[in-house]
Protein backbone atom coordinates (compact mmCIF):
# COMPACT_ATOMS: atom_id res chain seq x y z
CA UNK A 1 0.00 0.00 0.00
CA UNK A 2 2.85 2.41 0.61
CA UNK A 3 3.80 2.08 -2.71
CA UNK A 4 0.41 2.89 -4.08
CA UNK A 5 0.31 6.18 -1.74
CA UNK A 6 4.12 7.41 -2.63
CA UNK A 7 2.67 7.37 -6.66
CA UNK A 8 -0.60 8.84 -5.25
CA UNK A 9 1.20 12.01 -4.15
CA UNK A 10 3.45 12.35 -7.27
CA UNK A 11 0.53 12.57 -9.57
CA UNK A 12 -1.25 14.67 -7.03
CA UNK A 13 1.92 16.82 -7.14
CA UNK A 14 1.52 16.86 -11.49
CA UNK A 15 -1.47 17.50 -11.43
CA UNK A 16 -2.44 20.25 -8.44
CA UNK A 17 0.99 21.99 -8.89
CA UNK A 18 2.88 21.24 -11.80
CA UNK A 19 0.05 21.40 -14.48
CA UNK A 20 -1.35 24.70 -12.76
CA UNK A 21 1.84 26.46 -13.77
CA UNK A 22 3.10 24.81 -16.88
CA UNK A 23 0.27 23.74 -18.37
CA UNK A 24 1.60 21.57 -21.34
CA UNK A 25 0.71 18.36 -22.91
CA UNK A 26 4.08 16.63 -21.23
CA UNK A 27 2.61 16.91 -17.95
CA UNK A 28 -0.26 15.84 -18.89
CA UNK A 29 1.09 12.72 -20.41
CA UNK A 30 3.64 12.68 -17.53
CA UNK A 31 0.74 12.12 -15.14
CA UNK A 32 -1.01 9.65 -16.69
CA UNK A 33 1.84 7.53 -16.94
CA UNK A 34 2.15 8.27 -13.59
CA UNK A 35 -1.29 6.68 -12.79
CA UNK A 36 -0.72 3.74 -15.19
CA UNK A 37 2.33 2.81 -12.53
CA UNK A 38 -0.05 3.51 -9.19
CA UNK A 39 -2.60 1.14 -11.00
CA UNK A 40 -0.69 -1.55 -12.31
CA UNK A 41 1.29 -2.01 -8.57
CA UNK A 42 -2.35 -1.62 -6.79
CA UNK A 43 -3.77 -4.77 -9.74
CA UNK A 44 -0.71 -6.50 -8.88
CA UNK A 45 -1.04 -6.31 -5.02
CA UNK A 46 -4.84 -6.92 -5.01
CA UNK A 47 -4.10 -10.09 -7.08
CA UNK A 48 -1.50 -11.78 -4.58
CA UNK A 49 -4.19 -10.49 -1.40
CA UNK A 50 -6.89 -12.09 -3.42
CA UNK A 51 -4.39 -15.74 -3.80
CA UNK A 52 -3.70 -15.48 0.09
CA UNK A 53 -7.38 -14.80 1.12
CA UNK A 54 -7.98 -17.83 -1.72
CA UNK A 55 -10.43 -15.83 -3.99
CA UNK A 56 -8.54 -16.94 -7.01
CA UNK A 57 -6.38 -20.21 -7.66
CA UNK A 58 -3.67 -18.69 -9.77
CA UNK A 59 -2.38 -14.94 -11.09
CA UNK A 60 -1.98 -14.74 -14.40
CA UNK A 61 1.67 -13.48 -15.68
CA UNK A 62 0.48 -11.41 -18.70
CA UNK A 63 -0.90 -8.04 -18.27
CA UNK A 64 -4.12 -8.61 -19.90
CA UNK A 65 -4.58 -11.73 -17.87
CA UNK A 66 -3.98 -9.64 -14.47
CA UNK A 67 -6.99 -7.16 -15.90
CA UNK A 68 -9.42 -10.24 -16.62
CA UNK A 69 -9.00 -11.59 -13.22
CA UNK A 70 -8.96 -8.11 -11.23
CA UNK A 71 -12.37 -7.71 -13.82
CA UNK A 72 -13.83 -10.96 -12.21
CA UNK A 73 -13.05 -9.77 -8.46
CA UNK A 74 -14.99 -6.26 -8.85
CA UNK A 75 -17.47 -6.90 -11.42
CA UNK A 76 -19.93 -5.53 -9.50
CA UNK A 77 -17.98 -2.28 -8.83
CA UNK A 78 -18.43 0.06 -11.76
CA UNK A 79 -16.50 3.06 -10.37
CA UNK A 80 -14.35 0.17 -10.32
CA UNK A 81 -14.07 -1.85 -13.56
CA UNK A 82 -14.29 2.67 -14.97
CA UNK A 83 -10.63 2.85 -13.44
CA UNK A 84 -9.49 -0.35 -15.09
CA UNK A 85 -10.99 0.48 -18.34
CA UNK A 86 -9.21 3.29 -18.65
CA UNK A 87 -5.80 1.36 -17.52
CA UNK A 88 -5.99 -0.40 -20.35
CA UNK A 89 -5.69 2.89 -22.37
CA UNK A 90 -3.14 3.92 -20.65
CA UNK A 91 -1.06 0.69 -20.76
CA UNK A 92 -1.01 1.60 -24.67
CA UNK A 93 -0.63 5.13 -23.95
CA UNK A 94 3.05 6.03 -25.65
CA UNK A 95 1.45 3.90 -28.73
CA UNK A 96 -1.56 5.90 -29.39
CA UNK A 97 -1.51 8.78 -31.80
CA UNK A 98 -1.76 12.34 -29.42
CA UNK A 99 -2.22 15.88 -30.57
CA UNK A 100 -1.48 18.44 -28.60
CA UNK A 101 -3.94 21.60 -28.45
CA UNK A 102 -3.81 25.08 -26.39
CA UNK A 103 -0.69 24.17 -25.22
CA UNK A 104 0.65 26.68 -22.02
CA UNK A 105 -3.01 28.06 -21.95
CA UNK A 106 -5.96 27.68 -19.46
CA UNK A 107 -7.62 25.58 -22.23
CA UNK A 108 -4.62 23.03 -22.46
CA UNK A 109 -5.73 19.57 -24.35
CA UNK A 110 -4.55 16.41 -25.36
CA UNK A 111 -5.96 15.01 -27.61
CA UNK A 112 -6.11 10.70 -27.56
CA UNK A 113 -7.24 8.32 -29.98
CA UNK A 114 -7.81 5.17 -29.04
CA UNK A 115 -9.89 2.82 -30.37
CA UNK A 116 -11.82 4.80 -32.84
CA UNK A 117 -12.73 7.66 -30.51
CA UNK A 118 -11.46 10.39 -29.92
CA UNK A 119 -10.54 11.58 -26.43
CA UNK A 120 -10.10 14.95 -25.18
CA UNK A 121 -8.11 14.62 -21.98
CA UNK A 122 -7.81 18.57 -20.77
CA UNK A 123 -7.94 20.05 -17.14
CA UNK A 124 -11.92 19.35 -16.57
CA UNK A 125 -11.54 15.61 -17.51
CA UNK A 126 -8.16 15.35 -14.95
CA UNK A 127 -10.19 16.17 -12.02
CA UNK A 128 -12.41 13.68 -13.05
CA UNK A 129 -9.97 10.97 -13.49
CA UNK A 130 -8.29 11.97 -10.46
CA UNK A 131 -11.61 11.74 -8.35
CA UNK A 132 -12.37 8.02 -10.32
CA UNK A 133 -8.44 7.43 -8.85
CA UNK A 134 -9.30 8.31 -5.28
CA UNK A 135 -12.68 5.61 -5.14
CA UNK A 136 -10.34 3.24 -6.86
CA UNK A 137 -7.43 3.54 -3.88
CA UNK A 138 -10.26 3.48 -1.55
CA UNK A 139 -11.73 0.35 -2.81
CA UNK A 140 -8.19 -1.35 -2.81
CA UNK A 141 -7.33 0.07 0.62
CA UNK A 142 -10.40 -1.72 1.66
CA UNK A 143 -9.67 -4.53 0.01
CA UNK A 144 -6.30 -5.01 0.99
CA UNK A 145 -7.03 -4.34 4.43
CA UNK A 146 -9.75 -6.65 4.46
Amino acid sequence: MEKIIQEKISADHLLYVSLKYTKTCDVIFNLMLRWRKMIKTSIEQMLKHAKKKKKITKISTNPVGQIDEIKKLFNKNKDFLQVIEMYEMLRKLEDLRTERIGEFRKNVNLKIFYQGKEINVNLEQLKIYAENLENFIRTTKQFLSS
